[in-house]
């Protein structure tokens, strides 16, 4: 069993993961900016999942029609992965925090705009070809 699966009940009755019990309670202006930055990842992957809907329903003049449902689909998959990422960013964040260790890296600012830059590539190419 790992340490995020070992979570136990605090003095107040609230579930808590064993990481928040790690190291110092760091400043509770650096917890929130964390948390809303979190917030902001989360936002980022709603509007990529809304994106791929109106790509999906409402671009139905594109084809090849397969081409434009592969698009959707990873846009929801990207979506769902920075959901994830989102999580452990800010994770990773408190961890550093609570330690008093160098904020960690993220691939996740790369990935993005990797991804966003193939996507728009490729609706680009699909487009004059739009009937």
């Amino acid at each position: 069993m790992t340490t995020e699966m070992r979570d136990k009940v605090t003095t107040r009755g609230k579930w808590m993961p064993s990481w928040r019990s790690e190291g110092n309670e760091p400043d509770y202006r650096f917890s929130l900016a964390n948390e809303r930055t979190f917030l902001a990842w989360i936002r980022t992957a709603l509007a990529v999942l809304a994106g791929s809907v109106i790509l999906e329903q409402f671009a139905t003049h594109i084809s090849p029609r397969w081409a434009l449902v592969l698009i959707a689909v990873a846009l929801c998959s990207a979506s769902g992965l920075l959901c994830v990422l989102a999580y452990y960013r800010w994770r990773d964040n408190e961890l550093a925090m609570r330690n008093s260790a160098p904020l960690p890296h993220n691939y996740g600012i790369a990935l993005l705009a990797i991804f966003a830059v193939l996507a728009a590539a490729i609706l680009a190419c699909l487009l004059p070809f739009a009937g």
